[in-house]
C-alpha cells in the first residue's frame, strides 16, 4: 500500500533581535533528514525594513500565517523560539485548525493578557539588544562561544517597542488541543513541570495543554548556535510523533 500521509512543512521562528539567519545552521542539518523547513523573519525584525519599529505582534501573526498560506494543504509544524512564543500564541488562538503542532524551544505558550515589557517606555521606539553581561542576567549563555556572540551583536536587530507592549489578546480555548513539544534547554523539563503544578503564572498555559511532550536539551538559551545538530534532531524526533 502506498502511504500518502504528507511530511510537515516546518517553519522556524527566532524570539527576539533575530531573524531567518539565527537558524542557519539548523537548517542544514534539517535538510540533510530530508525535512521540509524553511525559516522566516518576523516584520520588525528585517533590518531593511524603515518602517520596522512599528510593527505590531498582530503585523507578526499576519505575517506567520501568510507564511503557512504559502504552504499549500501540506500540514505545518511552527517552530518557536523565545520570544516568538507571543505571536505564535496569537496564531494558534485565532486559526488553531492551521497547526499541526508547535514545538517550544526554550519558550512554552503564552497566557492572555501577557505583556513582553510591560515597563517599556512608549516614548522608546526599540530595544536593542543589551550587552551581554546584562543579557546573561536575563538568559543563560551557555555554550556560546566568543565569534557566536560577535555574530549575534552583528546581526541583531532592535525590538519594536510595539511588539514588547502590546497585550497577547487570546479567546479561543481550541489552541490547548495542538499537539505541543517542548524542547528545554535553559530549565529542565522536570523543572518545567514542578513550576506547572506549582502554578506559577509563567507556565499557567503550558498546564493547559492537552497533548503534550518534552525534549531535555540542555545548554542555554540561544540552543541554535550552542547545539545546533542536537536541536535539529529534535525538532525532527518532534515532528516525526504523529507520522
Amino acid at each position: 500500500m502506498t502511504n500518502t500521509k504528507r511530511s510537515p512543512s516546518i517553519i522556524l521562528i527566532a524570539g527576539h533581535w533575530l531573524g531567518a539567519w539565527a537558524w542557519d545552521e539548523v537548517l542544514e542539518h534539517l535538510k540533510t533528514d530530508h525535512s521540509n523547513a524553511i525559516a522566516m523573519t518576523l516584520p520588525g525584525l528585517d533590518a531593511d525594513d524603515p518602517a520596522r519599529a512599528t510593527k505590531t505582534l498582530d503585523d507578526q501573526a499576519e505575517a506567520i500565517l501568510g507564511v503557512i498560506s504559502q504552504q499549500g494543504d501540506q500540514p505545518v509544524i511552527l517552530v518557536a523560539h523565545s520570544g516568538a512564543n507571543a505571536p505564535v500564541s496569537l496564531v494558534m488562538d485565532r486559526h488553531p485548525e492551521l497547526v499541526h503542532r508547535v514545538i517550544w524551544v526554550d519558550s512554552g505558550p503564552v497566557a492572555a493578557g501577557n505583556v513582553s515589557a510591560p515597563d517599556f517606555s512608549v516614548e522608546v521606539n526599540e530595544l536593542p539588544l543589551p550587552p551581554f553581561d546584562v543579557l546573561a542576567q536575563q538568559a543563560s549563555l551557555e555554550g556560546l562561544s566568543a565569534e557566536v556572540l560577535e555574530r549575534f551583536r552583528a546581526f541583531a536587530v532592535p525590538e519594536p517597542g510595539p511588539v514588547l507592549r502590546q497585550p497577547v489578546e487570546l479567546t479561543n480555548e481550541a489552541r490547548s488541543s495542538i499537539p505541543a513539544t517542548l524542547v528545554c534547554c535553559s530549565i529542565s523539563s522536570k523543572q518545567v513541570m514542578e513550576l506547572v503544578q506549582a502554578g506559577h503564572p509563567m507556565f499557567a498555559e503550558v498546564a493547559n495543554l492537552e497533548r503534550l511532550d518534552s525534549i531535555d536539551l540542555p545548554t542555554g538559551h540561544w540552543p541554535m548556535w550552542s547545539r545546533p545538530l542536537d536541536l535539529a534532531n529534535a525538532i525532527h524526533s518532534a515532528a516525526s510523533l504523529d507520522n
